[in-house]
């Protein structure tokens, strides 16, 4: 029997593309490709080892996924937020993420229970910027994982991607206060999950993203204005 990837040309391209951008992805969700960033298709493609065709479709992917924005006859690039436009983006966090946990909650596992206490033990003994917030977004990510929505979770999952890089940033400017804060909200989350709670799940989270919009944006230094 031929196999599927001989029938169809195309299926190597796909994976292909999916590859290159899980590559670029997790080097935009690490910083190491930062927001104003150019992403060169004959650069990347010769990085790694490749065709333009499926760079050009992963950068697609990247685009639909928040960590891409293309510009006419310019190309790609990682994208730039102003302070309003983080803002924004925070205050629709508020107001969709709890819908998010709230449809998660009957669904959620003991084992997605189980994970939520250990990342919280680790983000509770971390002091490295770049591991917390792999364990931060794994654990908000893990409280969501029984929404029966793909479309929801689509949504969230954009907006985290798309502020991921200001996070970081305000992380850095932070002193060691904020992380009691932060494990303190994070294990009120935990018992209205753990409890199945929608009304103290909603109004803890709510609180979480609020405090660190109202936080980050007053720092505007972190924020370039588009032109």
């Amino acid at each position: 029997m031929t196999p599927a990837h001989a029938r169809d040309p195309r299926g190597s391209d796909s994976v292909r593309s999916r590859h290159i951008a899980g590559i670029l992805r997790e080097e935009i969700l690490a910083g190491e490709l930062t927001p104003g960033t150019w992403l060169r298709q004959d650069d990347i493609a010769a990085r790694l080892g490749t065709s333009r065709i499926p760079v050009r479709e992963a950068l697609r992917i990247l685009e639909s996924d928040g960590l891409a924005e293309s510009f006419p006859n310019r190309g790609s690039r990682v994208p730039m937020l102003s302070l309003q436009e983080v803002n924004t983006y925070y205050r629709m966090r508020e107001r969709l993420e709890p819908l998010t946990l709230i449809e998660s909650l009957p669904h959620l596992a003991d084992q997605h229970i189980d994970r939520l206490e250990q990342l919280q033990d680790e983000i509770e003994n971390q002091s490295d910027v770049n591991r917390f917030l792999l364990l931060d977004r794994e654990f908000h990510m893990t409280t969501y994982a029984g929404c029966p929505s793909d479309h929801l979770l689509a949504i969230t999952e954009r907006l985290w991607n798309s502020t991921q890089h200001y996070r970081r940033a305000f992380m850095v400017l932070t002193d060691t206060d904020r992380g009691a804060i932060v494990n303190a909200e994070h294990r009120l989350i935990l018992d209205a999950v753990r409890r199945r709670d929608p009304e103290d799940g909603e109004r803890y989270l709510t609180g979480h993203i609020r405090r660190t919009r109202v936080e980050l944006t007053a720092h505007p230094e972190l924020f370039t204005e588009k032109h």
